[in-house]
C-alpha cells in the first residue's frame, strides 16, 4: 500500500497553482445525464472520486472520455437507471446521480452511498425533497429504489441547508415541470458554481448563492463547456501548510473570495494572507492560537477543520477547534498525540495546547481531511513521519506530495 515519507521541512518558498475543485466537478458530471448532448468540463483534476464517477456514469450508459486534461461526457446513449456496486457504495457523491436520474428516466437504484467515516451523513433530506417533487421510494437490501410518473416543481424547506440535497434538488428542478423554490439551501460557492453549469445548458435558475433558489422547469438541457472553480479546500490546505513551515508562498488561482473565514483565522493566527493578480500570497512566522468554530458557508469550512488542528499543535498557547457540521470529525487526534500532541476532545469540542515541538511517528489517514492534518503535522515534526492509507488522502488531492515538494518539502510517495 502506498503512503508518505516525510521529514521536517524548511519554509516552504515558491508557488503552486491550485486544482479545479474537486467537489464541484462531481455534480458537474451528474449533469450529464440531465441532457442527450455532450457536456465538455476543462482541468478536471485526476482524483480516485472522480474516476469513480466517470465509472458509474459509464455504468448507466454515458459516455465518459478524456483529453487534454478535460473530460467529455455524453448522455445520449443513457440506457441504465441503476448505480451500484462498490463505487457507489464507497463515493458519498453517487447519490447526486438520484435526481438527474428520476427527472431524465422516471427511475433510479442507488446502492447506500459510502465516502469518508466522519460521521452520520443521512440522505433524508434527498428523499423527502424529491418526494415533494412527486417521487416514491423504497428502501431495500442496502439500495434505494425510486420511481415518478414525472416530477414537478415544489416548495422545499430544508430543515439543514444540506449541500448535496440542494444540488440534487436543484439538478432536479432543471426539468420538473412548473416552478421548484428551494429555501434554507446551501451557499457553498461549488452550488453557485453548479448552477452557472447548468444556466449555462439552458435552465432558468435565479437566487444564485443565496438561500433561497428558484428555478422554472425547461423541456431540455442542452450541452455546454465549462471550467470547474479552483479548489478553495485544496488552496487552504496548502495555505495552512505554508503558516506551519513559516513559509512564504503563492497560491495560483486561489480565489479570497471563497476562503474569507480561513483567511480571517490565519490573520488572527498571526500569518499575512494577501490577495494578488494571480493568487493568494501566505506568509508565516510564529503563529498564536486561535478559536475555531466550523460552520456552513460562508463560515469557516469543516474539511480545513482537521488542518487546522494540527497547525495549531505548535501555535503559542491554547485553542478551541467547535465542530458543527459533523459529530465524529476528531479522527485525526488520536494520530496527532503520537506525534506529541496535546489535544483534550470534550464532545463536539477540542482543546489543542501549542506544544514546542512535535516528533515524527508512524501514522494512519483515517479520512481524506484527516490525512492531510497528519502530512501538515509531519512536516513541522522532528525526524521522520509516516503517513499510511494515503488513498483516502488522493480521494481529494491531486499529488499533494508533489506540489509540496515544489515547495521545498522532502516529502516522497512511495509503493
Amino acid at each position: 500500500m502506498a503512503q508518505y515519507g516525510m521529514e521536517k521541512s524548511p519554509p516552504l518558498r515558491g508557488e503552486v497553482r491550485v486544482q479545479r475543485s474537486k467537489n464541484a466537478v462531481l455534480p458537474m458530471m451528474a449533469c450529464a445525464v440531465l441532457t442527450r448532448e455532450a457536456l465538455e468540463l476543462a482541468e478536471v483534476p485526476r482524483l480516485t472520486d472522480v474516476d469513480g464517477m466517470a465509472a458509474l456514469l459509464g455504468g448507466i450508459g454515458v459516455q465518459v472520455s478524456r483529453a487534454r486534461g478535460g473530460m467529455r461526457l455524453c448522455g445520449e446513449t443513457l440506457d441504465g437507471c441503476r448505480a451500484e456496486g462498490i463505487y457507489a457504495e464507497r463515493m458519498r457523491a453517487s447519490v447526486l446521480l438520484l435526481g438527474p436520474l428520476l427527472v431524465r428516466l422516471g427511475r433510479a437504484r442507488l446502492s447506500f452511498p459510502g465516502g469518508c467515516a466522519i460521521g452520520s451523513r443521512p440522505i433524508d433530506l434527498h428523499l423527502k425533497g424529491l418526494s415533494a417533487m412527486g417521487a416514491r421510494f423504497a428502501l431495500q437490501e442496502g439500495c434505494v429504489e425510486a420511481r415518478t410518473d414525472g416530477l414537478h416543481g415544489a416548495v422545499i424547506y430544508l430543515d439543514v441547508p444540506s449541500v448535496g440535497a440542494t444540488e440534487n434538488l436543484l439538478m432536479a428542478a432543471t426539468l420538473a415541470k412548473g416552478v421548484t423554490v428551494i429555501d434554507n439551501a446551501a451557499k457553498e460557492p461549488e452550488i453557485a458554481d453548479l448552477a452557472r453549469l447548468l444556466r449555462r445548458m439552458g435552465a432558468k435558475i435565479s437566487g444564485i448563492g443565496q438561500s433561497r433558489l428558484t428555478v422554472e422547469g425547461v423541456p431540455a438541457l442542452h450541452g455546454a463547456r465549462f471550467t470547474p472553480m479552483p479548489d478553495r479546500i485544496e488552496a487552504g490546505t496548502l495555505m495552512l501548510c505554508a503558516a506551519a513551515t513559516r513559509g512564504d508562498v503563492l497560491l495560483r488561482g486561489a480565489q479570497a473570495d471563497t476562503l474569507g473565514a480561513v483567511i480571517a483565522k490565519m490573520r488572527e493566527c498571526g500569518a499575512q494572507v494577501t490577495a494578488e493578480s494571480a493568487g493568494l500570497r501566505v506568509r508565516a512566522g510564529r503563529l498564536q492560537g486561535v478559536d475555531v468554530e466550523t460552520l456552513a458557508y460562508p463560515g469557516f469550512p469543516t474539511d480545513l477543520q482537521a488542518p487546522m488542528m494540527a497547525l495549531l499543535c505548535r501555535a503559542e498557547g491554547s485553542s478551541i477547534l467547535t465542530e458543527h457540521i459533523f459529530e465524529n470529525r476528531f479522527l485525526q487526534v488520536p494520530q496527532l498525540r503520537k506525534m506529541g500532541a496535546s489535544i483534550a476532545v470534550r464532545g463536539r469540542s477540542a482543546v489543542v495546547r501549542g506544544v514546542e515541538s512535535l516528533h515524527g511517528a508512524r501514522v494512519s489517514a483515517t479520512d481524506l481531511r484527516a490525512g492531510a492534518a497528519l502530512v501538515l503535522a509531519g512536516l513541522t515534526a522532528e525526524g521522520h513521519t509516516t503517513v499510511t492509507e494515503i488513498s483516502h488522502i488522493e480521494r481529494g488531492y491531486v499529488d499533494l506530495a508533489g506540489a509540496l515538494r515544489a515547495l521545498g518539502a522532502p516529502i516522497v510517495r512511495v509503493e
